[in-house]
């Protein structure tokens, strides 16, 4: 069990003045590349196909000169190499993780002992950011099941930070979830945000009593996009009692690794003793500065990482830049996250994330809503079909309201159709999918 630097930071380095922190990164960043040019057989052949000297790696900046890792080749690799692929440069391996698997076979990581210190340290900072503190208890509301991040690496995040975890998972239902919460009282909740929410509406039919009075202090959401979204946030605050802040992370680099402070206004990049992440151009692949404003691709190196090391990994992560300077005191720039490549939708030319239309539409309804695109692809020219929970779905008004709501934000044309409450599908103990395809007409 490791402890807290300070009451307010978990690490020295999340309040480490700029420049003190990028001399330590640049530092790791040689250590780190030097270990690929020897360990690890996939980088090598990467380094040599792009004419690239892992030798003259001196600092950041100078990662724009090597190839970005695909998610694509470390499937190519872990097929071609079973079982962890010729990106594993560590043997002696305890743990291996695997990603959801959504699109084909999951994605397998391999973890030594210090890889799974590490990545502890990276959850414990964005965790204690979102407000967990040793000697709290918590109700385990991810996923537990199929080798899932969000399962045990986050009982490990936690029992690092001397926190009690109740780990009944997801995968028990909103029935089991609320008793243990109802007998127990844990005062810290983690989980997906739109899970969390179903959890609270649940809450008076199943324990009979509302779920702001069943002891909740704070939680911790992640796993999907929309946890920072100010609609979604008061919702769960309203329903929980709670404060509700957002964290991010991904199978590949690590299990969480920002976290949003008592500022709530974005999440924290917490470790640059630990990882690089660049902004970048996703069209362009240009690295683009993190200031106030920005918009991009985040990308990643891991740091200190023996097994399954990557080198500018793509995540196709779509990320604003909130700001560069905080009341907290940490350092690091924030971010939110407003979507993934493969959530993206184009609709006569104009780019658009699920959760932009879900942020416009929360702000005049319960929010529950599903886009039913019925066209291949990702791209119509066509209006976007967009289905709406209402108490009044006669209301013959709202639509149009909504309709022109989403047009004049983001310059995009839908066709709302309202549905009686209760209509959509809850999300299941993973995340909720706001994109439901249907057959084209």
């Amino acid at each position: 069990m490791a402890a807290p630097y300070s009451a307010n930071h978990w690490s020295a380095i999340e309040s480490a003045p700029p420049e003190q922190a990028r001399a330590v990164q640049d530092e790791r960043l040689r250590e780190q590349v030097a270990y690929l040019a020897e360990r690890s057989a996939f980088y090598r052949r990467k380094f040599a196909e792009a004419g690239v000297d892992p030798a003259k790696v001196r600092t950041v900046e100078d990662l724009a000169e090597f190839p970005f890792t695909e998610k694509q080749e470390l499937r190519d690799s872990l097929a071609a190499s079973p079982p962890l692929g010729t990106h594993v440069a560590a043997e002696d391996i305890v743990q291996i993780q695997a990603s959801s698997g959504t699109t084909g076979s999951p994605s397998y990581v391999g973890l030594t002992a210090s890889d799974v210190t590490t990545w502890c340290e990276l959850g414990a900072r964005a965790l204690y950011a979102n407000g967990f503190r040793p000697g709290d208890r918590l109700l385990h509301a991810f996923g537990m099941s199929k080798g899932f991040v969000g399962g045990l690496p986050i009982v490990q995040i936690l029992q690092y930070m001397g926190i009690v975890d109740i780990p009944i998972g997801a995968e028990a239902g909103a029935e089991r979830l609320l008793r243990v919460q109802a007998d127990q009282r844990p005062n810290a909740l983690i989980g997906t945000p739109y899970f969390l929410a179903y959890l609270a509406e649940q809450a008076p039919r199943i324990v009979g009593r509302a779920a702001r009075d069943l002891g909740v202090r704070v939680i911790s959401v992640g796993g999907e996009p929309g946890g920072g979204l100010p609609a979604v946030r008061e919702k769960l605050e309203t329903l929980w009692g709670a404060t509700s802040r957002e964290m991010l992370g991904g199978t590949d680099i690590a299990c969480t690794y920002w976290g949003e402070c008592e500022a709530a206004d974005g999440m924290h990049f917490l470790s640059p003793d630990l990882m690089v992440a660049e902004l970048i151009d996703p069209d362009t692949g240009e690295q683009v500065a993190p200031v106030a404003g920005a918009r991009g691709e985040l990308v990643y190196t891991a740091l200190r990482r023996q097994a399954s090391p990557l080198l500018r990994f793509r995540t196709r992560d779509h990320v604003v830049v909130t700001g560069t300077g905080c009341s907290c005191g940490r350092t690091g720039y924030k971010i939110r996250c407003v979507g993934r490549t493969d959530d993206m939708l184009i609709v006569r030319g104009i780019n658009v994330f699920p959760s932009a239309i879900k942020q416009l539409v929360a702000e005049l309804t319960s929010g529950e809503l599903r886009i039913r695109p019925d066209f291949d692809g990702h791209s119509t020219q066509q209006s976007l079909p967009v289905v709406v929970e209402h108490p009044d779905p006669a209301d013959t008004r709202l639509p149009a309201v909504l309709e022109e709501r989403i047009r004049s934000a983001l310059n995009v044309k839908t066709t709302v159709t309202l549905v009686p409450e209760g209509t959509l599908k809850r999300p299941d103990h993973v995340k909720v999918n706001l994109v439901e395809r249907v057959a084209p007409a």
